[in-house]
């Protein structure tokens, strides 16, 4: 057994539910398996900051009962970047040595940051610069680090928005109403698409794809021709204006990103003859009891991350990738961002629900024109042959997903289960 080490964990950035479950798989195998200690680190880089350093040693005991509790009891911060650090005279300082120095105050081999991109990118240059032993473990609602497959948080998020999503149906066909969720998603759409598809959206915004009013406004009226009285809508909070321009609100000093859903709201009301109303989910979508999957991911996670350091293996994150737990290098994990794939088979899924993405008239008419697309594609590679289209489109960059296809019967199905619901409310 290898003992005698000494690892930090922290949780920086915003909060979302499986934090605490990595941080009591990170204890139970550093002292189970290993016979470490492990201090846990209050308000993130802060706690390293402050003198002495705030930090509490963990134990197994202590950390069982927060296998499902949503936060992080170790407490987090988004704000202060240390290397322009500002002061209360207004000025900004480079405090990155006062962090690592509270490192090595603590006596820690090695550090564990649980971030998302921006955060993992703070802890790596603290790292470089001070020789610290870092391993990252990914966390955002947002599902938007690069590489990884899935990000902890995100499945409760997306539960979270899922049955938001649920409970409008019923008043929305009560009252014959347009009802908009507004979602989180600071750069990407995987929250609205995910959400939207299991929740049974009619519309749904993401920033990946532009999207024209008319276009929301006839697939409502279409809808209403069907014999279908009321939509719902799912957008995500980062969706622009129709002429490019964020929708941000005042935060005390700062500006927050939210707002788009109202915007949407007055656009299509002044459009159509649509009774429309917007919730906005806001910070809900970070808090409650974690699902089982992120549970489980965090759990995964955190023992991956406390065998990297058995192994001696730094400047490295946990991913998961074909269904397993991998580690790439941080710099590469948070090279770029995830987004939605605007053809990826998600979207693609979407159209073939007859759900409206705002980039074509109608959601019919989406799905056909995305399997008309599909089919010219795949008809153009049999034409000149598998091997040479193949080849061809591999040289030219061109990724066809045909995989997607979703068949008439599913869209046929979600529509009667809006009648059910329309039917309902009627008699009511």
């Amino acid at each position: 057994m290898n003992t005698g080490k000494r690892i930090g964990i922290l949780t920086s950035g915003g909060d979302c539910a499986g934090l605490n479950a990595v941080v009591r798989a990170v204890t139970r195998c550093a002292i189970e398996v290993y016979g470490w200690e492990v201090l846990g680190i209050n308000k993130a880089t802060h706690g390293l900051m402050s003198r002495p350093p705030q930090a509490i040693q963990l134990t197994t005991q202590q950390v069982d009962p927060y296998l499902t509790r949503g936060g992080t009891f170790l407490g987090t911060t988004t704000k202060g970047d240390p290397f322009a650090f500002p002061m209360t005279d207004g000025s900004l300082m480079d405090r990155s040595q006062e962090i690592i120095e509270g490192y090595y105050q603590l006596g820690l081999d090695a550090l564990i940051g649980i971030g998302g991109d921006g955060s993992l990118a703070i802890l790596r240059k603290l790292a470089q610069q001070g020789g610290i032993n870092l391993v990252g473990i990914p966390k955002t609602i947002d599902n938007d680090v690069g590489i990884t497959e899935r990000s902890i948080g995100f499945d409760t998020a997306v539960n979270i928005a899922t049955e938001a999503i649920d409970r409008l149906h019923f008043t929305a066909a009560s009252h014959s109403r347009v009802m908009i969720v507004e979602v989180m998603g600071r750069d990407a759409g995987h929250i609205a698409l995910n959400a939207g598809i299991a929740g049974g959206a009619n519309i749904i915004l993401i920033p990946e794809i532009a999207y024209k009013i008319e276009n929301i406004c006839q697939h409502i009226k279409q809808r209403q021709q069907e014999g279908y009285d009321y939509s719902i809508a799912v957008v995500s909070e980062a969706v622009r204006t129709e002429s490019g321009a964020l929708v941000e609100k005042g935060h005390f000093t700062d500006c927050r990103l939210g707002g788009i859903g109202q915007y949407l709201s007055e656009r299509i009301s002044a459009m159509s003859d649509a009774e429309t109303r917007v919730t906005v989910l806001g910070h809900t979508q970070r808090g409650g009891i974690s699902s089982p999957l992120d549970r489980i991911l965090a759990s995964a996670f955190g023992v991956a991350a406390v065998d990297l350091i058995a192994q001696g293996q730094f400047d490295r994150m946990v991913t998961w990738q074909e269904r397993s737990v991998k580690s790439v290098p941080i710099a590469e994990a948070i090279k770029d961002y995830r987004a939605v794939e605007p053809n990826g088979t998600l979207a693609n899924t979407a159209r073939g629900l007859g759900i409206c993405l705002g980039d074509l008239p109608t959601g019919r008419g989406a799905a056909a024109s995305a399997a008309e697309l599909r089919d010219r594609l795949v008809t153009a590679d049999l034409s000149s042959g598998l091997s040479s289209g193949l080849s061809s489109g591999l040289s030219s960059g061109l990724s066809v997903d045909v995989s997607a296809d979703v068949s008439a019967d599913m869209s046929i199905g979600e529509h009667a289960e809006e009648k059910l619901f329309t039917t309902s409310a009627g008699a009511l």
